[in-house]
């Protein structure tokens, strides 16, 4: 219908499979030169500076970062990664990041290195407090990792490229050690009712069953680490989507009277009574 409203995923559909079907009727070879290319975006009607980002991003991807070792192929990785081009020069894509990460995610910095800075997951019990209630609604999905590492590098003028990576091995290593209790527990219950002499060959197969049920139990806590390993890689693409759309400021970053943390909390605590 005329007047329907037209849903955020079907309009991504839609838009997209419009751009396919007009650069379709371009005949484009084995490839395009990086002129074409905008010549073609401008025919379809891309903004050349959203094609440059685009061509930008494509040049700096990365191939996904092999889980290895037996426990990152049972569990999953030890480090989640997410980057991005945005827009903007590198003094005030830091600035605005370290705004970000450090108001806002509950983080703190860890080290400062030429080319990149990392944060932890800030202590004491003010931040514990207020990761705990979630009064913001907010989930602080980065505090759970044990590092987050951010690096800002220039591209082209007025791009730069943003990584954000996130060390959760402490997340594998709760996961990896609730499986092996779990796995050990079952095979000793295993071992003790094999040692009992059972008499018959029924019976010694029933005593294997802790040590299955053991290992499957094991094997599904391990795997649990692949949610919360995405989970802390999602928080670090809300911040590249925050960032890339201007939603992150760096003018918030530069000196000022601050609210302390308790005043924050109670003003937060305060709008949610209110609601």
């Amino acid at each position: 219908m005329a007047g329907e409203l037209i849903g955020r995923e079907a309009l991504d559909r839609i838009l997209k499979r419009a751009a396919e079907l007009q650069a379709g009727e371009q005949d484009v070879g084995d490839g395009l030169t990086r002129a074409e290319l905008l010549k073609l975006g401008d025919d379809v009607g891309i903004p050349a500076q959203y094609l440059r980002q685009a061509l930008l991003e494509e040049q700096t991807r990365a191939a996904p970062e092999p889980a290895g070792g037996v426990w990152g192929a049972i569990a999953g990785p030890a480090r989640v990664s997410a980057y991005r081009v945005v827009p903007g020069d590198p003094a005030t894509i830091e600035r605005a990041l370290a705004r970000w990460m450090e108001g806002e995610e509950l983080l703190q910095v860890k080290r400062r290195f030429p080319d990149r800075v990392t944060w932890e997951p800030k202590s004491g019990f003010l931040a514990s407090m207020q990761r705990g209630l979630q009064v913001t609604g907010r989930a602080y999905a980065l505090a759970d990792a044990a590092e987050i590492a951010g690096q800002v590098t220039p591209l082209a003028q007025g791009f730069c490229h943003v990584q954000l990576v996130a060390d959760v091995r402490n997340l594998r290593r709760q996961r990896a050690g609730g499986a092996s209790l779990l796995a050990a527990a079952g095979a000793i219950t295993t071992l003790i009712a094999l040692s009992l002499g059972l008499p018959t060959v029924a019976a010694e197969l029933v005593a294997l069953a802790p040590a299955a049920a053991g290992g499957l139990a094991g094997l599904a806590v391990a795997r649990t680490h692949r949610t919360a390993s995405a989970r802390v890689e999602v928080g670090l693409e809300q911040v590249l989507d925050r960032l890339e759309r201007g939603e992150i400021r760096a003018e918030h970053a530069l000196p000022g009277p601050r609210s302390s943390p308790l005043a924050r909390m109670a003003e937060e605590i305060k709008k949610t009574l209110d609601l």
